[in-house]
């Protein structure tokens, strides 16, 4: 009797050691007791998330998402993060949503889940004007840079046929400012950037200045990312989005930052 409870007793302490704990998605009520969400994102990324002059953050998704807390009634707060460790920031619990003009990708896909996608993107080629480049073919030869960790870099390396005939690989920046500074310069002869971005950097800076070539590197689309668990926060996002959608609430904020074209 004795040896059998002892058996009984190893197979239980066994099997207790081996069994995973239930997923439990608890974050939306863990976010409610706390009172707030952080958003990551890059505070350099005009029109989407950057600093006013005066320092203030700013933007598109800023707007969205302000606008998103107030109907879900919670605070949200925006923190600044290095881009190369978005992923990494969220899986962590340092911020709870990636919201920045966050490119939906395979590889993203399954590090994170996705709202629906809200906006749509491409990446284009800039140059300055009067540059000698006028096609991906063009670019053969020549140097361009691009931000680091960024759907840009994936977009480029992914076809390597203009890769290989590059004077050498994508000079990667941290952040997308620095790639247009050294195209300015003359350091390197055209950059890959979010339209977005391009579009509202170079009207600032005097569109006349650049050139966007016809070819670009794909369409995209962007959404909101966050926790493999956190379906419950998943759910409301992107219903407050369709609401915002459907009573016109999204359009106004769209015409704010971009034009209606």
């Amino acid at each position: 009797m004795k040896k059998t409870l002892i058996a009984l007793l190893l197979v239980l302490i066994l099997l207790g050691g081996c069994a995973k704990p239930a997923a439990t998605d608890n974050t939306w009520a863990a976010l409610k007791e706390k009172g707030y969400i952080v958003m990551g994102l890059d505070d350099t990324f005009a029109p989407m998330g950057f600093r006013d002059n005066a320092g203030n953050i700013v933007g598109f998704d800023v707007d969205l998402a302000n606008e998103v807390a107030k109907r879900l009634d919670i605070e949200i707060r925006f923190q600044p993060i290095d881009w190369t460790l978005k992923e990494s920031e969220l899986n962590a619990g340092n911020i709870d949503l990636i919201w920045n003009g966050y490119t939906m990708t395979p590889g993203r896909k399954e590090q994170v889940n996705f709202t629906d996608p809200y906006m749509e993107n491409s990446q284009l080629i800039v140059t300055m004007a009067g540059s000698e480049i006028q096609s991906k073919k063009d670019l053969a030869g020549k140097t361009i840079a691009l931000q680091k960790d960024s759907s840009a870099y994936d977009a480029v390396m992914a076809e390597k046929d203009v890769v290989e005939n590059l004077k050498q690989e994508p000079i990667q920046f941290d952040t997308n400012n620095e790639a247009f500074m050294d195209l300015e310069a003359g350091r390197v002869d055209a950059i890959v950037v979010d339209e977005v971005l391009a579009r509202y950097y170079m009207k600032l800076r005097g569109e006349e200045n650049y050139a966007v070539l016809e070819d670009d590197f794909g369409d995209e689309e962007y959404g909101v990312g966050v926790r493999k668990s956190d379906t419950e926060l998943l759910e409301k996002l992107n219903a407050v989005l369709n609401e915002m959608k459907a009573d016109g609430t999204f359009d106004e904020i769209r015409l704010k930052w971009f034009s209606d074209n």
